[in-house]
């Protein structure tokens, strides 16, 4: 168990030797075996595990920092930090004794992919056939996941009282599953967001959990009172805030030096001047705005004062959306405008801007960046149901 800023700083001394293994995490796909390492010894892959876990169990914002400052050195390895450390969360809705046996060992992590596929009830379980993708992270990870329907003796999908399907989180070493190394992608290429599959495999009762149901919740935290779409959101806002913040830097020290042909320095142009300024500020102001978001939240969710329970509302549902599809886009902005002002500088490879203006498009086109969840917001601003059937 370590302390919020313990942990911050550990990221932060860990950016050279991730910038020194940034190469080679890019050519082969997948975090190094260097990497992961310090991540581990580090406790970053148990920042977000309950405390009665053996994990730190921090605040939102502190998990946001440490997955900013991981991304201001490499962009694919914040990324799978943080899902895997989102992952974790899901040892608060599950028996205690399983949960303590799939993070049994500091080297023990969890990945899973995007919902979909089915498991049927069997006695003490269930059976589950299927294949899930994006799973980033998975080729760090010991045990893996699956969002899946839940289909009873009768054929048909269970639901819950409200007619919602019923959704469980299945678990299982990774060892059960079959991999594919299908990752070939533009950005975050060093996420290895492959996919997996079983096939007819057995899931005890006690390794299928009601994630962020609130009546299944075990834990008492405030941390477990967010549903982990939210904190995902807010996690993978703060990576691009990380991006940004280091292309930016970049720019600035390539500006300091850079004189162009037939032109006067560049730290000498005013145009470069404003532009710098400009989205100085504008970065600084969605950083600000964020993590103001996730203070006011968390504030709101571990106060009790009078009540006898902390509730996570349509609110702040509304509130971290928002902030965190906007944030991404302000972040993509910037690395726009760095990228064009770099000029010619910006195409090589070997630079400090090309790897991370892919990276940065490909956080922006992920589920995070939606420009359908403005709508959402605007939505709920006006008073209308946002789940409604036509209201997306």
């Amino acid at each position: 168990m370590s302390e919020p800023s313990d942990l911050i700083e550990r990221a932060r001394a860990l950016q050279p030797l991730i910038m020194r293994e940034a190469d080679e995490i890019e050519s082969t796909r997948r975090l190094t075996r260097p990497v992961v390492s310090a991540l581990i010894e580090n406790g970053l892959y148990r920042m977000l595990l309950p405390r009665s876990l053996g994990g730190s169990e921090i605040p939102l914002a502190s998990f946001m920092q440490v997955v900013e400052e991981v991304a201001k050195a490499d962009a694919s390895t914040a990324w799978c930090l943080g899902q895997n450390s989102v992952c974790a969360t899901v040892s608060a809705y599950m028996d205690h004794d399983a949960a303590k046996q799939i993070w049994a060992t500091p080297t023990d992590i969890l990945a899973w992919g995007s919902i979909g596929g089915e498991v049927r009830v069997a006695p003490g379980g269930y059976t589950a056939t299927g294949r899930w993708e994006f799973a980033s992270g998975m080729r760090q990870a010991s045990w893996l996941g699956a969002h899946v329907f839940v289909i009873g003796p009768d054929g048909q999908r269970r639901r819950k009282r409200d007619g919602a399907p019923e959704v469980r989180t299945i678990l299982f070493p990774i060892n059960k599953a079959t991999l594919y190394d299908v990752w070939n992608v533009i950005g975050l290429k060093g996420t290895g967001t492959d996919s997996y599959s079983v096939d007819n495999l057995f899931i005890g009762e006690q390794f299928a959990a009601f994630r962020d149901e609130p009546s299944a919740l075990r834990e008492q935290g405030p941390l477990y009172r967010i549903p982990s779409m939210f904190v995902y959101a807010m996690g993978f806002a703060a990576v691009s805030l990380g991006v940004a913040r280091a292309m930016l830097d970049a720019f600035g020290d390539l500006a300091r030096g850079k004189t162009s042909f037939g032109s006067k320095p560049m730290r000498d142009n005013n145009a470069v001047q404003a532009q710098l300024g400009r989205n100085e500020g504008n970065l600084r102001a969605a950083r600000a705005y964020l993590y103001a978001t996730a203070n006011e939240v968390w504030h709101d969710v571990a106060w009790v004062g009078e009540r006898t329970t902390s509730q996570f509302t349509d609110k702040h549902r509304t509130a971290l959306r928002l902030a965190s599809t906007w944030t991404i886009h302000q972040a993509a902005a910037v690395v726009d405008v760095a990228y064009h002002l770099a000029g010619s500088t910006a195409v090589f490879q070997s630079g400090q801007f090309e790897r991370r203006f892919r990276d940065m498009h490909a956080i922006a086109q992920q589920l995070q960046g939606r420009d359908t969840h403005y709508e959402t917001v605007g939505q709920s601003i006006l008073g209308m149901d946002a789940n409604a059937p036509g209201s997306n």
